[in-house]
């Protein structure tokens, strides 16, 4: 538009000023649609304003019918896992959220493991065919559609009443592999009923009652999991500051605290006191802490000589979990097992310990490409799961991420935070120039 300025220079004469040229007001019309036929000093015509046709309204307008049903109103408006988690928060009693959003001490092995990923660059190659990228990983040597999977995440029906069903159901249908962990709150039976077409694996601590481990294992075994994954960084539990400071106990208790509480999260306590109990499938019973409970079960005295022990119960592949040097990599390697996976338990241990995503290229240049490797702890983002695998991983596994999802909204809510970490799966890779997972290496990635 053009800058329209009345001057006035004498009483008896006024001009009209265009910018900086002026003109007598003899020559200008006192309607602004007269002005539209003017022309500024550039010599182009001034826009001719007019209403609006109503079809032309119409085309704009973007009213849509509400959408009734409250699960998925809420999940349409999570772009991100952070979107995810912050959901989370509004639909969950603090002390369960904090228990699976916080980590061991400080939580600064937590805070680090994020930080190394936020901090990271991507490198990418420009002039590439990314029309159609393969985002499928080969764990044990089988393809997998995903390059993730589904972390062991203990009371997961604590998060949300659905719990582990909802978490296999969601992986058997996109093609993840998901691990029960040994503090799961289904069996592995009915886990494995619901996982149709889907691959198991079953994680496992080392019980100071062996005969107990030794069951375990028998029935992993009998019920179709491929893989047993044996944890091996809790010779006692870390000390989750959150958790001591709301008072968590496994179940929670009615209190006065809780029974505020139920004001503020009507739905979550509903749920909880009309389904079936909370208590965990593979321990008779329970009730106390969760570091309590840790401590009492798992046996402190283990050594790499036991996993002689457990390869004499296991036929299945073997992956040892919660490595975090070259050193310990090589020689459970060297002890028998197929994989290991790189992890400080998401911080949730000793707290300071080694970044994972750090330590991965030093342990994939010691031993080389042919050993298994798997990278876990701080992944929030398609795009960490791409510099893993850019870095050395075999596989990523995501833990954190679809709890937050079924936090936010039961099954529905893992299936979204699946598909949010897939769409940016993809879109990282074609925005890198690469158009397979097995394209990428470390010069696609630097660590700062």
């Amino acid at each position: 538009m053009i800058d329209l300025r009345w001057r006035v220079l004498h009483y008896r004469e006024e001009i009209f000023a265009e910018g900086d040229q002026f003109i007598p007001v003899g020559q200008v019309v006192s309607s602004i649609e007269n002005f539209a036929h003017r022309t500024d000093r550039f010599g182009s015509h001034v826009t001719k304003r007019r209403w609006p046709r109503v079809g032309e309204l119409t085309s704009l307008v973007g009213l849509r019918a509400p959408e009734l049903n409250s699960v998925r109103r809420r999940l349409s408006q999570a772009h991100t896992i952070e979107d995810l988690r912050r959901i989370a928060l509004r639909r969950t009693p603090r002390s369960v959220f904090d228990y699976t959003d916080g980590a061991a001490g400080e939580e600064l092995g937590l805070s680090r493991a994020r930080e190394t990923f936020r901090n990271l660059e991507f490198m990418p190659s420009v002039l590439r065919d990314v029309s159609q990228v393969d985002i499928s990983s080969s764990p044990f040597g089988v393809r997998s559609p995903m390059p993730f999977a589904f972390a062991p995440t203990g009371f997961t029906r604590m998060m949300n009443y659905q719990g582990e069903p909802a978490v296999a159901r969601v992986a058997a249908r996109r093609g993840i592999p998901y691990a029960l962990s040994t503090l799961g709150t289904t069996s592995i039976e009915d886990v494995a009923e619901v996982s149709v077409g889907g691959r198991l694996w079953f994680q496992l601590y080392v019980w100071r009652d062996r005969l107990t481990a030794e069951d375990l294992v028998r029935r992993a075994e009998a019920a179709g999991y491929e893989a047993l994954i044996l944890t091996v960084d809790v010779p006692v539990a870390g000390v989750r500051l959150r958790d001591v400071r709301n008072g968590l106990t496994i179940p929670p208790k009615l209190t006065a605290r809780t029974l505020v509480d139920m004001a503020v999260h009507p739905s979550w306590w509903a749920n909880l006191l009309t389904t079936e109990p909370l208590e965990f499938a593979s321990l008779t019973s329970w009730s106390g802490t969760v570091a309590d409970l840790l401590d009492s079960i798992i046996d402190p005295t283990m050594t790499i000589d036991d996993l002689a022990w457990l390869r004499s119960n296991w036929n299945g592949r073997l992956v040892v979990k919660g490595i975090q040097s070259v050193a310990d990599a090589r020689r459970v390697f060297d002890a028998g097992a197929d994989a290991v996976i790189l992890s400080n338990h998401g911080g949730r241990q000793l707290d300071r310990a080694p970044v994972p995503l750090r330590l991965l290229p030093e342990v994939r240049s010691a031993l080389g490409p042919d050993v298994e490797l798997w990278l876990d702890t701080g992944v929030l983002n398609g795009a960490d799961i791409v510099a893993g695998h850019a870095l050395g991983a075999d596989l990523v596994l995501v833990g954190r991420a679809y709890l937050y999802g079924l936090m936010a909204g039961g099954e529905r809510g893992v299936d979204r935070a699946a598909e949010i970490l897939t769409d940016e799966i993809i879109r990282t890779l074609k925005l890198l120039g690469v158009s397979s997972i097995a394209e990428l290496s470390p010069e696609h990635v630097r660590v700062t």
